[in-house]
């Protein structure tokens, strides 16, 4: 009797022990809750459906550093872009589009297209893809790489780079003004296509985060006639906009005859050796991976960290 006893107990046990974790293990595979597919994002044409986790974006202009700042594959993007050696590497996969090409575009099959409020066939694109369009200075530098990250869906992330970004420009601010003197001026100009620009101060070249954050002092002159974001001028009149300080953008192949002249060799900034040049594809726009280079090429420069 007790040889029978024994092993039918074990088996009772054995039994017990299953059935008291069967909840759990049903409770386990419960299914999680469905994340949405798509989000609506609030645009300033309306709002727009789009996909929650965009994994194929093409981007038509300016944006595309904050794309791929944010971690987000990129299938196509604009010439200019294409054209920034700095971005090179990081955009290597991204085939070049433009907003007149349907067919490439079509081809790529985007799941996401951002561009600038002035491109073409806007409403074409739309029935390619969720397309959405922003209006150049309609929302300062910074507030726009918050929308991008709300229209990827990564809005904390990029609240959380321009925080960053914001103390570390401020704080190379004060340094540098420390070191050069509250009242040295600092220009922006460009030699662009035998045209020599200078800058206001929300243009892109770096001017957002020198006059905005930093609070270097702008001339008089520029701040006179750059009302609309830049002024066109000659090498005649370079020495009235030109700054105790000059960042000068500007391509390698282009035409730099100007620096030969007299009225450029004569000017203070000239003379007292503070020129600091850039490649102006690499300096073009504000995005976010523009901005992080912008912001360390003036440290070096004025800090020579």
């Amino acid at each position: 009797m007790k040889k029978l006893f024994f092993p039918l107990l074990l088996c009772l046990l054995v039994l017990s022990a299953c059935g008291n974790q069967a909840p759990a293990n049903k409770e386990a595979e419960a299914p999680k809750e469905a994340k949405p597919s798509t989000i609506t994002y609030q645009s300033e044409n309306g709002p727009v459906q789009v996909p929650a986790d965009p994994q194929r974006v093409i981007v038509l202009s300016s944006f595309a550093g904050n794309v791929e700042s944010l971690g987000v594959n990129l299938v196509g993007v604009d010439s200019w872009t294409k054209k920034n050696p700095k971005f090179e590497e990081k955009m290597k996969d991204a085939a070049e589009v433009s907003d007149e090409n349907l067919e490439k575009i079509i081809e790529l099959q985007p799941d996401l297209i951002i561009g600038l409020s002035n491109i073409k066939n806007v409403e074409n694109l739309k029935k390619i893809a969720p397309t959405v369009t922003y209006t150049y200075g309609k929302v300062d530098y910074l507030t726009q790489h918050i929308e991008i990250g709300k229209l990827l869906n990564k809005e904390q992330e990029a609240r959380a780079w321009v925080d960053d970004f914001k103390k570390r420009a401020q704080e190379a601010g004060k340094e540098i003004k420390a070191k050069i003197g509250e009242n040295a001026t600092v220009s922006v100009i460009e030699n662009y296509d035998k045209q020599l620009y200078v800058y206001g101060d929300n243009w892109g070249r770096g001017t957002e985060i020198l006059y905005q954050e930093m609070k270097l002092k702008m001339p008089e002159k520029v701040k006179e006639m750059t009302k609309d974001g830049y002024y066109a001028l000659s090498t005649e009149v370079l020495s009235q906009y030109a700054g105790d300080y000059v960042i000068l953008s500007k391509t390698k192949e282009g035409d730099h005859s100007f620096q030969q002249t007299e009225t450029y060799k004569n000017i203070p900034a000239v003379k007292n050796n503070r020129i600091f040049e850039v490649d102006m594809m690499e300096f073009y726009f504000n995005d976010a991976l523009t901005l992080e280079l912008q912001l360390d090429f003036f440290i070096k420069s004025f800090l020579g960290k």
